[in-house]
């Protein structure tokens, strides 16, 4: 189940024309590569197996098969790596297609719930379906909605290192400053992993497949640190994983904020070096001020 992420590229170089007061020069600029990922799913008996698409992605290449399992768990289809037989990245002879597919062979034994392929249970803010609905539909899908979380007490200097660590840790960030990033960190503000992507929710996809893969599930006791803003599909994403507390650097939507307020998951935004906003507190944390 490892891919040679060595064949991958992350980053591209090309020559811009650069402007500035003094006048005009030729450079090299740094880009993130965006390539499609088609996600193909096989499952039932031997003798009859099911080959699916389930879904076309445009990400960064790198992690891919992390990229894929996550995707899998947070749409609802598989519900733990268990069922998983095998993940790989497809050998393909045209150069157009270079390792851009990834198969996920489940077991045998194991049917995947293909009515989430539709994205039936929740929706994006572009979709306009009633977001009550949706967060009704994810707790008939998610294993960590209900469990117990410990209560914790967690100083704000903590949370206000949390983003230089992250942009320290980016390195690609750093290369083409078009990146976005998911962190997952501890609860004393140690990074414990860090996924980047072109799409904001591939990176955490990535981050959650990572934590599946390696028996980490349910994240309650960990904090996810998002580089941009927290729509309601990262929300929904972390809420599939069990994550209770989630910081990001940008805004929340208005439908990130009700669904962390129907799942106990503080939510923190604008997190900066010396501030932030709390949009939800949930009864298990506080966050003191020293």
């Amino acid at each position: 189940m490892e891919i040679n992420y060595s064949e991958l590229v992350s980053i591209k170089y090309v020559s811009v024309e650069r402007i500035d007061g003094t006048g005009s020069s030729s450079v090299l600029d740094t880009l993130s590569v965006e390539e499609p990922l088609e996600i193909r799913l096989s499952y039932g008996p031997k003798t009859e197996r099911i080959q699916k698409n389930i879904s076309v992605t445009m990400r960064t290449p790198g992690n891919d098969i992390d990229l894929a399992v996550g995707f899998l768990f947070t749409e609802g289809i598989i519900a733990s790596f268990k069922e998983i037989q095998d993940a790989y990245a497809v050998k393909m002879n045209c150069l157009s297609q270079k390792q851009n597919i990834v198969q996920v062979d489940l077991n045998e034994n194991y049917i995947p719930n293909l009515q989430q392929t539709d994205r039936n249970f929740y929706t994006t803010s572009s979709c306009g379906v009633c977001g009550k609905s949706s967060i009704q539909s994810i707790k008939t899908v998610s294993s960590y909605i209900d469990l117990p979380k410990s209560k914790r007490t967690i100083p704000a200097s903590l949370f206000y290192n949390l983003p230089a660590k992250l942009r320290m840790a980016q390195s690609d960030f750093s290369s083409t400053g078009g990146l976005h990033a998911s962190g997952l960190f501890d609860l004393d503000g140690n990074l414990i992993f860090l996924s980047e992507d072109v799409g904001r929710h591939n990176a955490l996809d990535k981050l959650i497949g990572n934590a599946l893969a390696n028996n980490q599930l349910p994240l309650k006791e960990h904090i996810l640190l998002l580089s941009g803003r927290a729509s309601f599909e990262l929300i929904q994403k972390a809420a599939m994983a069990g994550i209770s507390i989630i910081a990001s650097i940008g805004a929340p939507s208005s439908l990130a904020v009700e669904l962390a307020v129907e799942f106990n998951i503080t939510l923190l935004g604008f997190l900066k070096e010396n501030r932030f906003n709390i949009y939800n507190l949930a009864a298990q944390t506080s966050i003191i001020n020293v």
